[in-house]
């Protein structure tokens, strides 16, 4: 007698092609900007939030005004970014960019955050690659190690506490915890 696992298709991960997905630039801006990155903003040498968004315009992201940068912070692909005015990115915030990531004004992205653009079709062998943009409307707060999954659009001034995971779109105002994050109350702001 077979087993059912035998009987079932595996993973094969030599299959894999990620096409039709194209992470943007050329192949020269790409390598220019992993060693960017891993050197002024992955490692802690430089603080200073102006040189970080010098860097983000000149690698083709919009960014807005006073924008702060914390150290330590892990940026796929920078021209897939748009950050609007006043917004802070914590420590140890890590954006997958794979596609276009919009965060709004007034965001703050907290210690340890993740945007995620991209997974993987686990119902193919071949494991393909699945990209959904993300947005963060103005205000909104992602909390320490919280994490936003592809696809998902967070309203105007809604929060995910620490440590939720948001795997649907979160409504305005509206404070969320948990995994999956649900909504546990209204946001009100005096």
């Amino acid at each position: 007698m077979i087993s059912l696992p035998a009987l079932m298709f595996r993973t094969d991960l030599s299959t894999y092609n990620n096409y039709p997905y194209h992470p943007g630039g050329n192949v020269l801006k790409r390598i220019l900007w992993y060693y960017c990155n891993a050197i002024f903003f992955k490692a802690s040498i430089i603080p200073s939030s102006t040189f970080k968004v010098f860097l983000l315009k000149l690698f083709s992201a919009k960014v807005g005004k006073n924008v702060t940068v914390k150290p330590c912070v892990n940026i796929k692909y920078p021209w897939n970014l748009n950050i609007g005015d006043e917004s802070w990115i914590g420590e140890n915030v890590w954006i997958d960019s794979l596609v276009l990531i919009q965060i709004g004004a007034h965001v703050c992205l907290s210690q340890g955050a993740v945007l995620l653009t991209g997974s993987h079709n686990y119902k193919k062998t071949s494991f393909d690659l699945i990209t959904k943009g993300i947005i963060l409307e103005d205000g909104v707060w992602i909390c320490a190690g919280a994490m936003v999954n592809p696809g998902v659009t967070v309203a105007s001034h809604a929060v995910l506490t620490s440590g939720s995971i948001a795997t649907k779109n979160m409504d305005a105002y509206s404070i969320y915890q948990g995994n999956p994050a649900v909504k546990i109350r209204e946001r009100e702001i005096s």
